[in-house]
This record gives structure tokens, C-alpha cells and sequence, in this order.
């Protein structure tokens, strides 16, 4: 995949990595905004080839009782206000086949939720829209497997896809990121490190996901010198209406290290 096919993406001429962050859900029309705006400052400033990501609905909470969206339509239309406010590419992730075609109409990549990748017809419904598609890896999959996924994709004669790693279970409540991964992905795909999720600690008792933000940058830093393509830093807000949990959100950005700085 090309970077430069993806709809209003600026900097691809800066050699830099390009970045995919947002709120992990959308909250509210003034929350995306606000955070696209910073965002968009940031990746500006250090020359980032930037797409605001945001999911318009979660199906894969580990609790019923978690937020998981403020309804699909409205999600979607602020999805699009982002873009064209900011002028900028927007990612989503779909659960269901026909959540490709609702949501090709107002973003110009969808993303495949790791748990789902092996779903061939939620993989080929995506990539019949002509979108862009991001496969995330399963947390159980070897980065050897993604070429199977990724093939599904190219077989619908779509060539604009790209993969995500988002580590790899290492017991039942930890995750690893094996970066021998990356350079066998690239072979496959233009690769993504998800520098936030990889650092999940899932399976908690209470069924609330912990994780390990310290370690962001880190992971970070390590990705950019194995010669990923992007990277992933997911971000949260607070919400006193709908509880969403306070975590990381990724002005990491403002101490993120170009490729040029860290050579």
C-alpha cells in the first residue's frame, strides 16, 4: 500500500512514519474535535503524515455494561465532520458485514478488530468497498499467518491494505511485541505498531482492561528503529457522562521521535 492514496494525507514527502490516533470511541461531537485539532497541531509541527481514528461503536467490550457507543449514525457523521473540518483521513473499525458498507460512506479506511481478522467474509466485505482496510493480528495469530489475511484482501483486487500488531498474549493477562514481526508483516503489507493495546493486560477478574502506559514510549522508540511504517497511539478521554475510563491519551506525540532524530 501506497500512504499517499489515502484521501487529504499531508507530510508523505517529510520520510517520516505516519501516525493513526484518536479517542478509542467515539464520545461526543466537541470531544473528537478537540482532540483532532491537537492532534492535527502535533502531527503537523513534526511533519507526521496523520489519520484521526475513532470507533463508532465498541462490540467487543469485556463487560455488557461498558460504553460501547452513542449510536452508530451519529458516530459516523462525526467521523466525517472531523475530515472535512481538519481536512484529514478517518479510520473506523466494522464487526459485521454490513457495518463495511454503512461505514465506507463516511471513512476512508475500516479496520478489522483483532478478534476478527480470520473472518473471511467480514475481511472481504471490507475490502469489496474499496476502502483502504487495516487487519489488525489477532493477539494469537504469528505474524507469519497475516499473509493469509492480507491475501483475502488482494484477491478482491484491492490492493490498499495494511496490518497492525497489536502484541501477543503471553499468558492469560499479559502481552509481548515481538518485533521480529515487523520486517516479516512488511513483506506482506505496509505495517503498523499499536503502541497502546500491545501494552494491554486483558482478562482482569473485575473485567476491566489494565495495561501498561509507562512503557508507551518505549515501545514506541523500539518500533521506529526496526523501520515501522506507522504507529498507533491510541488515546482516551474522560467522560462524566458515559464513564469511559481515563487513560493514556497519546500527546505522546509531542516527544515522539522522528526517524530523522533518532539516527
Amino acid at each position: 500500500m501506497n500512504i499517499n492514496t489515502l484521501p487529504q494525507i499531508k507530510n508523505t514527502d517529510s520520510g517520516n512514519f505516519f501516525v493513526l490516533a484518536g479517542p478509542c470511541a467515539i464520545e461526543g461531537e466537541e470531544m473528537a474535535l478537540q482532540i483532532a485539532e491537537k492532534l492535527v497541531t502535533i502531527t503537523d509541527k513534526l511533519a507526521i503524515p496523520y489519520v484521526f481514528k475513532g470507533s463508532f461503536k465498541k462490540a467487543n467490550r469485556s463487560r455488557i455494561d461498558s460504553f460501547s457507543g452513542i449510536g452508530d449514525e451519529k458516530a459516523l457523521k462525526i467521523l466525517r465532520k472531523v475530515s472535512e473540518t481538519f481536512h484529514i483521513p478517518t479510520v473506523t473499525d466494522i464487526h459485521t458485514n454490513e457495518d463495511a458498507d454503512r461505514a465506507a460512506q463516511y471513512v476512508d479506511v475500516l479496520q478489522i478488530p483483532a478478534f476478527l481478522v480470520r473472518q473471511t467474509d467480514l475481511v472481504v466485505a471490507a475490502a469489496k468497498t474499496g476502502k483502504t482496510v487495516n487487519l489488525k493480528k489477532g493477539q494469537f495469530m504469528s505474524p507469519e499467518s497475516m499473509k493469509h489475511a492480507v491475501q483475502k484482501v488482494l484477491d478482491c483486487h484491492n490492493e490498499n491494505v495494511m496490518v497492525t500488531d497489536r502484541g501477543t498474549m503471553f499468558g492469560y493477562q499479559d502481552m509481548i511485541v515481538d518485533f521480529r514481526g515487523i520486517p516479516t508483516m512488511q513483506q506482506y503489507a505496509t505495517t503498523v505498531l499499536d503502541v497502546t493495546h500491545s501494552l494491554q493486560q486483558p482478562n482482569q477478574v473485575a473485567g476491566v482492561t489494565g495495561g501498561r502506559p509507562d512503557m508507551i514510549e518505549t515501545i514506541a522508540k523500539a518500533g521506529i528503529a526496526v523501520g515501522v511504517d506507522g504507529l498507533w497511539p491510541s488515546g482516551y478521554t474522560v467522560s462524566s457522562v458515559h464513564g469511559q475510563r481515563v487513560s493514556q491519551q497519546l500527546l505522546l506525540l509531542c516527544s515522539c521521535y522522528s526517524r530523522q532524530r533518532l539516527y
